[in-house]
C-alpha cells in the first residue's frame, strides 16, 4: 500500500472540498484531496447556479474568482409571478446594494480544479474511499483506492466534503450525531437548454399547475425547472410537454413568450432537508452536503458549503500557526446556526411557492404570503436580504 502523509485529508472534490483545500494551501497547511468520481464528471454536474454577495466576494479574494468575474451574471432584483401577474423584486436596492452571481457550480469546480492542478497540489480522482478510521485519535487516517492501487493517507484531521451519503457521514457512530430530516411532497424537474434566455433575472412562479423556476447559465443557455409529484418520472415529461408547462405556468400578460430551444440535460430531484448535528467526530469535521441539505427555492446549498469551509479553514489555520482550539470547538455551533437560518428561510420559499396538490387552505396561506412579501416592503426586504447575503449576516 502506498503511504501518504499530509496535515488535512479532504474527501470530496466538490465546491466545498476543494475550496478548502484551496484556502488552506493559500497558507501553507498541506492537505490531499480525493474524489471517488472521475474529474469529468465532477466538473460536469449541474447543480446550483445563485451565488449571494458574500460567497461571491469570497471567492475573488481567495483567487479562486477571476473567471467568475469575467463571466458571471450579476443581477440586482428576482422577479416573482403569481395569479398571472409579474412583480419585481429589487434586491439591490432593498439590501443595501448588495447583488447575487449567477455561475453554476460546476464553473467554481473547473475554476479550483484547474489552480489546483496548476499547483501541483495533490488532487485524486477515481479514488473510492475505502477505509477512514482512528477519528477520535491524534492520528486520523484515510485510504483509498484508485488507479495507482491502494493509497493510505495519514493525517491530523479528516474534511469530510463529500455529500449526504458519503463516506464521511457513514463513519460516524448513529449514537454520536443526529439527523434531522423533511421530505417535502414534490419533486424538481430540471432542465438545461440550448435556448437564448427570454429574461435578465431569475422567475420565481407559483402557478396552480405547480412550481416553476426560470434562470439562466449564459447569454445562449437556461436553466428551468418544474414542480411535479414526487412519483412522476421522466419518462412521463416528452420535450413538448416540458415546454408546454413551462410555457402555461410562467405566462403573462405583460412578458415575452419563452424562447424554445433543444433540452441538453434533465433530471428529477426530491426535494428535502437533512441537518446532521454535531458537524464534527473527533478529528472528523463534516462541510457542506455531508452536514446539510437544503431546498433549493432558498438558492442556498453552494454558498452554505463554501461559508462552512471559510470557517473551518479558518479554525485549521488558527490551530497549525496560533496552536488555538479554541475555533475548532466551537466550528460546529457557529456553522449549525447559520445553517438553521438557511433552513428556514428554504423551507419559508418553498412553501410559500409550491402549490398544495390536494389542500386549499394552504393554498390560500401561499396566496396571502406572496402578497404580503409584494406589497409590504418590510416583507419584501427581509426575503431580500436573506436571498442576497444570509451567509454574511
Amino acid at each position: 500500500m502506498k503511504e501518504l502523509r499530509t496535515r488535512v485529508a479532504i474527501v470530496g472534490a466538490g465546491p466545498a472540498g476543494l475550496f478548502l483545500g484551496h484556502l488552506l494551501s493559500r497558507e501553507g497547511i498541506d492537505n490531499v484531496v480525493v474524489e471517488r468520481r472521475s474529474r469529468e464528471y465532477v466538473e460536469q454536474r449541474v447543480r446550483a447556479g445563485v451565488i449571494e454577495d458574500g460567497i461571491a466576494k469570497l471567492l475573488a479574494d481567495a483567487g479562486a474568482g477571476e473567471r467568475m468575474v469575467r463571466q458571471g451574471l450579476v443581477h440586482h432584483g428576482v422577479e416573482l409571478r403569481f395569479e398571472g401577474a409579474s412583480h419585481r423584486l429589487a434586491l439591490s436596492d432593498l439590501a443595501e446594494g448588495r447583488a447575487i452571481t449567477v455561475y453554476g457550480q460546476q464553473e467554481v469546480v473547473k475554476d479550483l480544479v484547474r489552480l489546483r492542478l496548476e499547483r501541483g497540489e495533490p488532487l485524486h480522482f477515481d479514488a473510492e474511499v475505502t477505509a477512514m478510521d482512528d477519528l477520535r485519535s491524534d492520528a486520523p487516517y484515510v485510504e483509498f483506492e484508485g488507479p495507482e492501487g491502494r493509497t493510505r493517507v495519514s493525517c491530523e484531521y479528516v474534511a469530510g466534503c463529500d455529500g449526504t451519503f458519503g463516506v464521511a457521514t457513514r463513519a460516524v457512530p448513529a449514537s454520536e450525531m443526529r439527523r434531522y430530516e423533511r421530505t417535502y411532497p414534490f419533486s424538481w424537474l430540471g432542465i438545461l437548454a440550448q435556448a437564448e434566455p427570454a429574461t435578465q433575472e431569475l422567475i420565481y412562479c407559483r402557478h396552480q399547475n405547480g412550481f416553476a423556476l426560470y434562470s439562466l447559465r449564459s447569454p445562449t443557455v437556461s436553466r428551468l425547472y418544474l414542480g411535479v409529484r414526487p412519483d412522476e418520472s421522466l419518462d412521463e415529461w416528452s420535450d413538448e410537454r416540458i415546454w408546454d408547462e413551462l410555457s402555461t405556468r410562467l405566462a403573462t400578460t405583460e412578458r415575452p413568450a419563452l424562447n424554445v430551444g433543444p433540452i441538453l440535460e434533465r433530471g428529477i430531484t426530491a426535494m428535502r432537508s437533512v441537518v446532521v448535528a454535531p458537524m464534527r467526530y473527533g478529528r472528523l469535521f463534516l462541510a457542506g452536503d455531508a452536514a446539510h441539505i437544503v431546498p433549493p427555492t432558498g438558492a442556498k446549498g453552494m454558498n452554505l458549503a463554501l461559508a462552512d469551509v471559510r470557517e473551518l479553514a479558518r479554525a485549521l489555520c488558527a490551530k497549525f500557526q496560533d496552536h488555538s482550539d479554541d475555533l475548532l470547538d466551537t466550528y460546529s455551533q457557529r456553522c449549525l446556526e447559520r445553517v438553521w437560518r438557511a433552513e428556514e428561510f428554504s423551507t419559508y420559499m418553498t412553501q410559500m411557492l409550491h402549490p398544495s396538490f390536494d389542500d386549499e387552505f394552504e393554498n390560500g396561506v401561499q396566496r396571502a404570503r406572496l402578497r404580503q412579501v409584494v406589497t409590504s416592503r418590510e416583507a419584501s426586504t427581509v426575503l431580500s436580504r436573506n436571498y442576497v447575503d444570509l451567509n454574511s449576516l
